[in-house]
């Protein structure tokens, strides 16, 4: 499948060169009877359909495929043909971070517009040039929440990605800054605890939504409590989710962040990824990364530059805000593609349709005997499961099944015992569901 981006005018002017009035002209050499023959053609189907028809009939050449209820920050979601044809073309491909930017404007104005769609996407009114990834962005945001308040404490969710905490505990002690943990209670991040925890010696509070766990969490209250106690509100968002839940913006958040994976960026191996950090217009001068502005120059034409420059490469050590050297620029043009090409309609029919699967997947696996959900709370697309019998062995034996039923949290991390973590998406079929079902209740049963 290809994309071919021709205009209506396009075609015309391409029309009127050869001398036909309209497309149907140019089969005039074709004999009617030839032109329009009787073809049982199947019933259309949308582009995701028809990927995944290909798809099915090429795995007959490679035997059964695995079948992966992975989640955990890594996400397998559709991605229009559009955005793979546009981001392999070579002008972008091979494009480098632009050193002299103000010759590169196709650069900077691709990095603007990215910007701006972070902005609409999360509610808030500034948004960087991307990060490398989303557990650098929490601990890039909690450095800038400690020179926005000269403070010198972090209170972050217990519920929040693992991985991210232990790169934000790398940054943080290094830079001397205590870290405090906020208990989640059921899954969820406990309103009173961060109240108790965030006290006026508190820089910011950080917290994931929908969590680790894939709970989403109460933002109206645990934002409140946050800023009772004065402290800057930070939350990492999968930006999926915000085709359907309310934006930070909407619960006063200081800073959002996150990782851009989901957005056009296929699962290569675990990268490479790219994360964003999005504030409010007032914290802008302490915002780290690159930063895209639109201007005119002398000849009153719009012109794009890099703008308050923070990044140790351009001013004294002391003052900079960051020492991260530059954007992951085409990781972030897949993400503004692929927000351009779906739309606000297609984002929210991507989360609509994972949250469905999720909820259907769970029902399923919640059939079979001995299997309980831990986390009886609202949740988006990922869930926690207890099984009757223990992990690992499950783990083993379904990968001999060709299946990968989701990632092992080990007892301490959502209750006393270990569970599994499960997600499905919107590209999850049925029949992958049901299979799943069928070598539970094989194993367990």
């Amino acid at each position: 499948m290809d994309y071919i981006p021709h205009t209506p005018d396009e075609r015309r002017e391409m029309l009127a060169a050869v001398g036909s009035a309209k497309e149907e002209d140019l089969f005039r050499s074709i004999p009617a009877a030839l032109r329009n023959p009787e073809i049982p053609f199947p019933a259309p189907l949308t582009e995701m359909e028809i990927a995944d028809e290909m798809e099915e009939l090429a795995r007959r050449n490679e035997g059964r495929r695995l079948v992966s209820f992975l989640g955990g920050g890594a996400y397998r979601h559709f991605i229009p043909q559009a955005v793979k044809s546009l981001l392999s073309r070579g002008d972008f491909v091979t494009a480098y971070t632009p050193y002299q930017a103000e010759a590169s404007q196709g650069t900077l104005q691709s990095i603007y517009e990215f910007q701006t769609l972070m902005c609409r996407l999360t509610g808030m009114e500034v948004a960087n040039a991307s990060m490398y990834d989303g557990a650098s962005a929490l601990a890039e945001a909690a450095l800038m929440a400690c020179r926005l308040t000269r403070k010198e404490k972090i209170a972050v969710s217990a519920a929040a990605n693992p991985h991210y905490r232990r790169v934000l505990k790398t940054y943080l002690d290094a830079a001397g800054i205590e870290i405090a943990e906020i208990p989640h209670d059921g899954g969820a991040t406990c309103a009173e605890s961060l109240a108790r925890i965030a006290d006026s010696s508190c820089a910011g509070v950080f917290l994931q939504n929908p969590n680790y766990f894939g709970v989403v969490e109460p933002m109206d209250s645990l934002s409140a409590a946050a800023k009772q106690a004065g402290a800057l509100l930070g939350v990492a968002v999968y930006p999926i989710s915000l085709g359907l839940l309310k934006p930070p913006g909407a619960y006063n958040a200081d800073i959002v962040l996150g990782d851009l994976q989901p957005l056009g960026i296929p699962l290569s191996f675990g990268g490479p990824y790219a994360g964003f950090i999005a504030c409010k217009g007032e914290y802008v001068r302490q915002l780290p990364g690159r930063l895209a502005g639109r201007t005119t120059d002398a000849d009153g034409k719009t012109g794009y530059v890099l703008t308050l420059q923070t990044r140790e490469q351009h001013i004294r050590r002391a003052k900079a805000t960051s020492n991260i050297c530059t954007n992951q620029a085409l990781c972030a043009l897949a993400a503004a593609m692929y927000l351009f090409t779906m739309g606000a309609k297609g984002l929210r029919q991507a989360a609509e349709r994972s949250v469905r699967n999720a909820h259907a997947l769970q029902d399923k696996l919640c059939a079979v005997k001995g299997l309980r959900t831990i986390f009886p709370k609202p949740f988006f697309n990922e869930f926690v499961l207890e099984l009757p019998i223990p992990i690992e062995p499950f783990l083993a034996k379904a990968k001999q099944e060709r299946l990968a039923p989701g990632i092992r949290l080990a007892p301490g991390w959502a209750g006393e015992k270990e569970a599994l973590l499960v997600c499905a998406t919107e590209l999850t079929r049925k029949a992958d569901m049901e299979r799943y079902a069928e070598i539970l209740k094989k194993i367990v049963e």
